[in-house]
């Protein structure tokens, strides 16, 4: 495997194994035309996200010394939302781990068939995201964690950007909602209709919104909504989740999952899992290369909100930070696939159950 070119501060990159990528997941585009980098705090946050996880509760102590290097979650995000503030990467970085650790007790309630534990759950998080002043020291660790994140994330941009946020993540909640209920009565999505979900469950929205406070600015709602910044955000997030179904397939289908593009195909389409693979591997393809034209539309789009006002300046800067960040996504997002220890499904004792993971639900065993 090549070298990769990091940031260029003085922080030592990531332990980058030599992995050998199958074919079937290897992406010679995305390794030749999004060179990697890394946030120069990488170092103290992959420390202070630990110490966090341990702090609040979300992972045993045993089990933060053992997997939470080795699961990549700090990387994730110092390889995205390069040129934050530091106080702003470290904030998405916890945020970042707390969802995968709630990620993990929603698959462990529908496991272990814990629905009244869930709903709980639920609940607590609508409110908490409403009221998180209100629930730091919840005596579940996820609530608590998740006020903690929110508050956090709401002390940079403003009442306007925080409405938004809570907004589009009520709308993930419910998402998860939705999975729980399909997983428990075994229904596989059609094909329109999980990639709709997916767009919900794998935080769309809230990614994107997440590039505003990296880059010091609320956009103006014209131009969020104008269609090649729109179309380069959804093609950054559209590639993700699809490349994640492509990596974590072997993994949910031992899972009993549900909710996979590879599953639906497989279910409503006729597919074979080969045939699923390659169409999972298409659509991979083609946001690579859609991305490529958008991103350019975008570029020209920021040059036109420079108005020679220092306003304009400011909102065409931001525009190009977001962007170059959305390209971000495409390389960190790959070598966290094949670095994580959360896709590592062969080495694990059993393929059905993370090693990671704690099996309890709050009050509950």
């Amino acid at each position: 495997m090549p070298a990769f070119p990091y940031s260029t501060s003085s922080a030592p990159p990531p332990s980058t194994p030599l992995v050998a990528i199958p074919p079937s997941l290897a992406l010679p585009m995305v390794e030749a035309e999004f060179p990697r980098r890394l946030h120069p705090y990488w170092p103290r946050l992959q420390e202070t996200t630990r110490s966090w996880l341990l702090e609040k509760r979300l992972m045993p102590a045993d089990k933060v010394a053992e997997h939470a290097d080795g699961l990549c979650y700090t990387d994730l995000m110092a390889g995205y939302y390069l040129g934050a503030p530091d106080d702003v990467i470290q904030a998405i970085a916890d945020f970042s781990a707390w969802f995968f650790v709630w990620d993990d007790r929603h698959d462990r309630d529908i496991v272990h068939g814990r629905p009244a534990a869930w709903r709980q759950l639920k609940g607590r998080l609508h409110a908490a995201l409403d009221a998180p002043e209100l629930y730091p020291h919840h005596r579940d660790p996820l609530v608590a964690g998740f006020a903690d994140s929110v508050l956090r994330l709401y002390s940079f941009l403003g009442g306007r950007w925080n409405a938004r946020f809570a907004r589009h993540f009520h709308a993930v909640i419910e998402a998860y909602d939705r999975e729980f209920r399909n997983r428990t009565n075994g229904t596989v999505p059609k094909v329109e209709e999980y990639l709709e979900l997916r767009r919900l469950t794998f935080a769309h929205r809230i990614w994107t919104d997440l590039l505003e406070p990296s880059a010091g600015c609320e956009l103006p709602g014209a131009v969020r909504k104008h269609p090649a910044f729109r179309r380069a955000a959804l093609l950054s997030q559209e590639f993700a989740a699809w490349y994640n179904d492509l990596c974590s397939l072997p993994k949910e289908i031992a899972g009993d999952e549900v909710h996979n593009l590879g599953i639906s195909l497989i279910r409503h389409e006729g597919l074979t899992l080969e045939e699923a693979v390659a169409e999972i591997r298409r659509r991979v393809e083609g946001a690579v290369l859609e991305f490529l034209s958008a991103e350019q539309e975008t570029r020209r789009f920021a040059g036109t909100l420079d108005d020679g006002s220092v306003p304009g300046k400011r909102i065409s800067t931001a525009v190009s930070d977001c962007l170059g960040n959305m390209r971000n996504w495409f390389s960190s997002v790959y070598w966290f696939h094949h670095e994580s220890g959360r896709y590592m499904v062969d080495n694990w004792d059993d393929r059905a159950t993370p090693p990671y993971v704690n099996n309890e639900a709050a009050g509950e065993k």
